[in-house]
């Protein structure tokens, strides 16, 4: 432990000094030796600091982070810089997002560049120039990089490998995860609880959103068959495709990234609950808190369920207080494969066309994935003009796209608007309108409430009775309705409850969810109790496993009711 205000190591929770909570990561900087032309990670607090641990020479103050350029983004710097090719093929050269170290030398490159630059003509050079380049002078810097940062690396294997038995130990072993992504920190993550647990055949889900990177896909192929012990699943959405819902509720943005729950996290659930049904696991997450400020929110390990995406998991990050430069060193010292993208200079791999990639990753994608690079932006410009924009191109060009909210302009925005209209002869009764004809898949949206009970309800009004839990008396009825202004309808009334408008409320969370769903598999990941599921177009949820929590109607961990109503609300 730690305390920041004293800078002094501790093993107490609360600092006897200053009485401040201790943390459990170490502050470190990163220095650059001159002499050994590679970057050391020292801590801040360490009497040597400064000092080269290789070679004993004074070394100086570099950057809070810091990753290897590999040759091949090392000849695509050069062609940027308009130098020679190959002209620092025997050079120490390390980045930080776009700023570049030249044997310890910073040259920043401005986003301005990535999207002047002309990547159909850079990719003829790199084709042209490949050839001569050459990993020899890189191999034996990393060399070198290792050495210097033996102690370091040595510090984070042992700190990793005890934290993950001390998790492990509050599991059974088989109800042990790890979550793979094809990244460099689901890599690492992955190889460090296999190490500490010395177990191979380990639990490894790949969540394959259909939007991953040729190079991942080759990766993931790879990695499977390099570890032939591991239950190796992979989890993919078959029954959507990611054009078609861009097509309904609009790409992804910064804000509403529809796509995470519904081609990642969603189908991550279904193989969790194939595997283990209502059982509560631990899965290793390759998270570090210096990736995003909201990341640096997280904690080390969480169960919490407003902060775990997938109820049954109880998430742990070995890595999360690793730098970039942590990661690396572990990688090339344990001589970890790894995805070739990172080769190219792409610093995250995670889904292609992110709303979250900054220019630098598209530019790169226009290199090495121009067709499917064309096609994404060509269906931005179509999307733009759909929902009115008077200069598509530049607001896909200046990437305004990514900062959208809500569904303005588009037809499905209707869907998450509740309208009704209180009923006139019944106290407690609403008339909500539905988007279309009421049927057993809207009956089936109550079960939360209670126990349906239609044998109970009027039959000639269709009605049907929900009866509370926990006393067995009837709390609502439900009936299909005509009424004026709506194509179709549906008539709820609540009895028995001490607070009509309250459940009236929730009510209207599964009528949206009714009209508005879009398979997004939110609604899978929150039932801790695996009762919902949704397939065939059908949102189906099992009154025999259903445990009337009510977390799927609540706004505290689905707000609004329903996932759609953020990424379809309009002003």
């Amino acid at each position: 432990m730690w305390c920041r205000n004293c800078n002094i190591e501790l093993n107490e929770k609360k600092c006897p000094v200053c009485g401040g909570d201790t943390v459990e990561d170490i502050p470190v900087e990163i220095y650059w030796c001159s002499s050994c032309k590679v970057p050391v990670l020292q801590e801040v607090s360490q009497a040597d600091k400064g000092t080269c641990p290789r070679c004993g020479k004074k070394m100086i103050y570099m950057a809070s982070d810091i990753r290897p350029v590999f040759p091949e983004e090392r000849l695509l710097l050069e062609i940027l810089l308009d130098r020679e090719p190959n002209e620092y093929l025997e050079k120490s050269v390390w980045a930080v997002n776009s700023r570049y170290y030249i044997d310890g030398k910073s040259v920043p490159l401005p986003s301005s560049l990535f999207k002047s630059a002309d990547a159909d003509a850079i990719a003829r050079k790199l084709e042209t120039y490949k050839k001569d380049n050459s990993y020899t002078f890189f191999d034996k810097t990393i060399e070198r990089f290792v050495e210097a940062n033996a102690l370091r690396l040595n510090y984070l294997k042992d700190e990793a490998y005890h934290f993950v038995n001390r998790e492990v130990s509050k599991f059974p072993e088989e109800n042990v995860v790890i979550s793979f992504s094809g990244g460099k920190d689901s890599t690492a993550t992955a190889d460090v609880v296999i190490k500490s647990l010395s177990n191979p055949s380990l639990v490894h889900i790949f969540g394959d959103t259909t939007l991953e990177f040729p190079y991942t896909m080759e990766y993931a192929n790879r990695y499977r068959d390099e570890h032939p012990q591991a239950i190796f699943k992979v989890a993919r959405n078959n029954e959507q495709v990611f054009m078609d819902v861009c097509e309904d509720i609009g790409p992804p943005a910064r804000m509403m990234r529809w796509c995470c729950s519904m081609f990642k996290t969603g189908p991550i659930t279904r193989v969790i609950n194939s595997l283990y049904r209502n059982q509560q696991i631990l899965t290793f997450y390759g998270i570090r808190k210096s990736e995003s400020v909201s990341r640096s929110k997280y904690n080390r390990v969480e169960d919490d369920a407003e902060s775990v995406k997938i109820q049954q998991q109880t998430v742990a990050s070995p890595i999360f207080f690793w730098k970039d430069m942590d990661v690396w060193l572990y990688l090339l010292a344990e001589d970890v494969d790894f995805n070739e993208a990172y080769r190219l200079g792409y610093d995250r791999v995670g889904c292609w066309c992110c709303p979250n990639n900054n220019q630098r990753a598209q530019f790169l994608s226009r290199i090495y994935m121009p067709e499917k690079s064309k096609e994404w932006r060509n269906f931005l410009i179509s999307f733009a003009k759909k929902i009115g924009k008077p200069d598509p191109d530049v607001y896909v060009d200046e990437g305004s796209w990514k900062a959208r909210q809500g569904g303005n302009g588009l037809p499905a925005a209707g869907d998450v608007k509740i309208k009704f209209s209180n009923c006139t002869s019944e106290e407690h009764a609403k008339i909500y309108r539905l988007v279309r004809p009421f049927d057993d898949e809207l009956i089936g949206m109550f079960v939360p409430f209670g126990r349906v009970a239609p044998e109970l309800g009027q039959k000639l009004l269709h009605e049907v009775i929900v009866l509370d839990p926990r006393t067995n008396v009837p709390i609502l009825s439900i009936q299909p309705f005509e009424y004026d202004g709506y194509e179709h309808a549906v008539r709820v009334r609540t009895m028995n409850v001490a607070d009509h408008e309250d459940l009236q409320r929730m009510v209207g969370y599964q009528i949206r969810k009714y009209n508005a769903c879009r398979q997004c598999l939110k609604c899978e990941s929150i039932c801790r109790a695996g009762a919902i599921s949704i397939a065939g177009g059908q949102y189906y949820i099992d009154s025999e496993k259903c445990v009337h929590c009510k977390m799927c109607m609540t706004a505290k961990y689905l707000d609004g009711g329903c996932t759609m109503d953020k990424y379809l609300r309009t002003k």
